[in-house]
């Protein structure tokens, strides 16, 4: 039988906007995953294809109860490089203006290991923000492929304390209100952790004084927050997930959520 034909690279979605197509990164089809080539081992290393990785995940997902919603996917260095964003459908009813999300990252270029990054999606904005990291292998071990469902399964069991513990977080940036002083002094605080970079800081300013969206006018952490994530849109999804883990700690810090 002949080869199936490459699914076609599809065009950017609403979901996607912006995030997955920074610096050289092409969003895909997920058929495209199957076509890419995995390189041969070594004696010790042994990379995990992209498809493979992506179908356990999803399917420990769903065993573990999660609901999957929304997929995107994206290729960079090649094909050697693999970031995809799956939306998790929340079992309750929950807050309505935003989403939880997993992404996924895979590399065949011993760049970084495959492992999870869990975090939000706002609706309003439709930015996202990663704030944590499970990694399903310190490295491509030689028995990774084998161990892979285990390693998978016990990633995914530890998200659902981790989602509820963001939903906590969030509630918490909401309510701490937030004036102009103390967010200018957060954002130089947010330059000195390396959540934003200097030349940004004119459009995270613009965004704190004059928001996009009506939600985001009240005056909380939570506003400015998201005044940080928009910028984030621009901004290659491996270096999201640093930053929006230092961009949690310097809130959570106002918030007294960590001493």
């Amino acid at each position: 039988m002949p080869e199936p034909a490459a699914a076609p690279v599809v065009p950017p979605t609403v979901f996607r906007k912006g995030l997955l197509l920074h610096c050289g990164a092409e969003a895909v089809d997920r058929g495209t995953l199957s076509h890419v080539e995995t390189p041969s081992c070594t004696e010790s290393w042994f990379p995990l294809p992209h498809d493979f990785l992506l179908k356990e995940v999803e399917s420990q997902l769903t065993a573990h109860g999660f609901g999957i919603g929304e997929t995107t996917h994206a290729l960079s260095h090649e094909g050697k490089r693999y970031f995809g964003v799956l939306q998790i459908l929340r079992p309750d009813d929950g807050p309505g203006d935003y989403s939880w999300i997993v992404g996924i990252r895979n590399s065949h270029d011993k760049t970084f290991p495959a492992s999870l990054v869990m975090g939000t999606r706002v609706f309003v904005c439709d930015n996202l923000a990663f704030n944590g990291e499970v990694k399903l292998s310190r490295k491509h071990t030689r028995f990774a492929v084998r161990d892979l469902r285990f390693m998978t399964s016990r990633a995914v069991g530890r998200l659902g304390e981790q989602f509820h513990r963001e939903d906590e977080r969030i509630a918490a940036y909401k309510k701490q209100r937030l004036t102009d002083k103390a967010a200018h002094d957060l954002l130089i605080r947010a330059v000195d952790c390396r959540a934003i970079t200097p030349t940004v800081l004119p459009e995270v300013i613009r965004y704190w004084r004059e928001p996009l969206h009506e939600e985001f006018r009240s005056r909380t952490v939570w506003s400015l927050f998201n005044a940080f994530t928009e910028q984030f849109k621009a901004v290659n999804p491996h270096v999201v997930a640093k930053r929006s883990q230092a961009l949690h700690g310097l809130c959570d810090s106002v918030c007294g959520l960590i001493a």
